[in-house]
């Protein structure tokens, strides 16, 4: 009995280096698999970069940076030029941002700070299923339901009202840069709104309860308290529609116009990068033709990196500080 005691401690010892053995092994493999997951993102935007660069090398070498200025686009003679894509896709997601941070930030401040809880979550819900809602169906609903409406009351309104400004004069078509910019809007709200939202309510109490205890309103508060406290994270939230709005295709080209035109009216079509490259790669005939939609890929892809870079340049020296949004971001 006194024999079998003594033996039983070295079988133990002998199993504990193998368990930890094999946890170790675990260990090593899961950083591992960690370590290829984040190698392979800049691995694969290298990959296409160097897919559009080469690509797009034909109307390079032909064009150089003229072809960012240049508002020619006619494949039978192989004359490509971008400036009108480039125009239509920053003008048109800039008025989705001028109408959709403004609704979104309302809802979101509402959400959080106003409305009464049984209001809050249900309300939250419906607006997060619209970024699920797929874009041609956007487009769909923009061509029968929002096409209508705007040529038949909204922009008569606008014309009538506002026509002594170039952006509100001109003959009335229907597909319009303001139709593509209304659209983009809507499908951009429900990230900003709940971006925002969440940030927002990372703002502490305490905050609001200092302004309120120095003799502030509710309002005040908000604007004065809740909001500066949140800024960097609700210019986060804004730059991620921008992005969003920089890149749709399938609604924009459906009620944009796709016209190689640059207008002062919004009531004039447009065109977008995305649009082009969606409606022309298919019938691109040439390598020169090809080439030249690459190089539009090319100047998209850069456009955005310049535009998340600068955002992001802005959300850092906004956020230098302790805000909810720098430690959301």
């Amino acid at each position: 009995m006194t024999a079998l005691t003594e033996r039983e401690p070295p079988r133990a010892s002998a199993a504990a280096p193998a368990s930890l053995e094999v946890r170790s092994y675990g260990d090593r493999l899961f950083k591992l698999l960690l370590t290829i997951g984040a190698v392979s993102v800049p691995v694969l935007l290298g990959f296409l970069v160097f897919e559009l660069w080469q690509g797009a090398r034909l109307a390079i070498a032909k064009f150089g940076l003229g072809f960012a200025t240049s508002s020619v686009w006619d494949p039978v003679t192989e004359e490509f030029g971008a400036f009108p894509l480039i125009f239509g896709t920053l003008v048109s997601s800039l008025i989705a941002l001028v109408i959709a941070v403004p609704l979104s930030l309302g809802v979101a401040i509402y959400l959080t700070e106003f409305a009464p809880k049984s209001v809050r979550q249900p309300v939250a819900f419906l607006i997060s299923l619209l970024a699920a809602i797929p874009s041609v169906v956007y487009g769909l609903w923009g061509i029968f339901v929002l096409i209508p409406l705007l040529r038949h009351s909204v922009f008569p309104l606008l014309r009538s009202g506002l026509g002594f400004l170039p952006l509100f004069h001109g003959p009335i078509y229907g597909p319009s840069m303001l139709a593509a910019g209304i659209i983009l809007a809507i499908m951009v709200m429900p990230y900003v709104m709940s971006v925002s939202r969440e940030v927002l309510m990372a703002v502490p109490n305490t905050q609001r309860e200092a302004s309120l205890a120095l003799g502030a309103t509710r309002w005040e508060a908000v604007i004065t308290t809740v909001v500066p406290y949140a800024r960097s994270g609700i210019i986060g939230a804004v730059i991620l529609g921008l992005g969003r709005a920089l890149g749709e295709t399938m609604a924009v080209t459906m009620l944009i116009g796709n016209r190689h035109e640059i207008a002062s009216s919004l009531f004039a079509p447009g065109y977008t990068m995305a649009a082009a490259i969606a409606n022309e790669f298919s019938e691109a005939v040439g390598d020169m033709h090809l080439s030249a939609l690459a190089y539009v890929a090319f100047l998209l892809f850069l456009v955005t990196v310049i535009v998340n870079a600068g955002a992001r340049l802005l959300i850092w020296r906004v956020a230098r500080g302790s805000g909810a949004g720098s430690k959301a971001l």
